[in-house]
């Protein structure tokens, strides 16, 4: 039989497959060999052959793409969601998580949540940042269901990894999306105004129509694994401005004549957010500055090791 790993506890797999779910043992070949089942990996299996007996995992099949960071694989897209306000959005930690996604070419989109809180006009600041770097952005409230037709749509025949910082909502959402999934929700702390993280292992939610949701723990940090001089096209907005600038190998930092620098705009200069999926050759001030700060990181991690 052939399923879905959807999800692992002590060394057991739940394999989904035609509606069912079934409790696998992995074959010890996969640790002879050095491999391990994910989360999300497609397999062949074996049915237990008396109620004693277990059911067994013979076979992983070919992987179209694999996570480090949830470890996960056949994921078709990832939808980062940071909450409007309580918490603010940390703008740098969402740029790493992006820049991580590029490099894995894995499809990102962002949802800011927790719209109902919207009450300055944040929100349509944050969709014109993101636009303008060529990202979709969706909106959403779990607690006024706005925006949920929408992401219903969005996850629709994908795989999708929900990822963010803890208390920013994603356990309310799956919660709304597919009700049996029953995740624990938390609230914010109020001395560090950050979120109780509440999911704590990885798990694929089937929402049929080969549909799947994938919560993760929440992350504080994101390590970037990329090489200075590739940073600047893993941000699209950079990207796309690649070979306008005076020198060859700009690095966008301290040289004169950039096209990059001079593309650089207030996010009232931006245009109006209209569900843009490419660059709109303005770069929003807050990614550049997230872009200047992880080529320092970058630059003083390949110096010192």
């Amino acid at each position: 039989m052939t399923g879905k790993i959807i999800k692992g506890i002590a060394g057991f797999y739940v394999v989904e497959s035609g509606g069912h779910t079934y409790m696998c043992k992995a074959r010890g070949i996969f640790r002879k060999d050095g491999r391990k089942p994910l989360v999300g990996d497609l397999v062949r299996f074996s049915e237990a052959e008396t109620a004693d007996s277990e059911a067994n995992i013979e076979e992983l099949l070919p992987r179209t793409s694999e996570l480090i960071r949830p470890a996960v694989c056949n994921v078709d897209q990832t939808l980062v969601v940071l909450a409007v306000r309580t918490p603010d959005p940390q703008f740098l930690l969402l740029d790493e998580y992006l820049v991580t996604m590029e490099r894995q070419n894995v499809p990102a989109a962002i949802l800011f949540n927790k719209a109902d809180l919207d009450r300055d006009g944040m929100l349509d600041r944050y969709r014109r940042i993101y636009g303008a770097a060529g990202f979709q952005v969706l909106t959403s409230s779990a607690v006024t269901g706005e925006g949920i037709p929408e992401l219903r749509e969005f996850l629709k025949g994908k795989t999708t990894v929900l990822a963010g910082p803890s208390g920013v909502g994603k356990s309310s959402l799956t919660n709304l999306i597919c009700p049996q999934a029953g995740m624990e929700t938390g609230e914010i702390s109020r001395k560090i105004a950050r979120g109780k993280q509440t999911t704590r292992h990885t798990e694929l939610f089937p929402l049929g129509e080969n549909t799947y949701l994938l919560d993760t723990p929440g992350f504080t940090s994101v390590y970037v694994d990329a090489e200075p001089d590739d940073l600047r096209l893993l941000f699209p907005e950079i990207g796309a401005l690649e070979g306008m600038c005076r020198f060859t190998g700009c690095r966008h930092l301290a040289e004169p004549d950039c096209a990059v620098k001079a593309a650089v705009r207030p996010p009232d200069q931006l245009p109006e957010y209209s569900g843009l999926r490419a660059p709109c050759g303005l770069i929003p001030e807050s990614r550049y500055d997230s872009y200047r700060r992880l080529m320092k990181g970058l630059s003083e991690r390949r110096k010192y090791g």
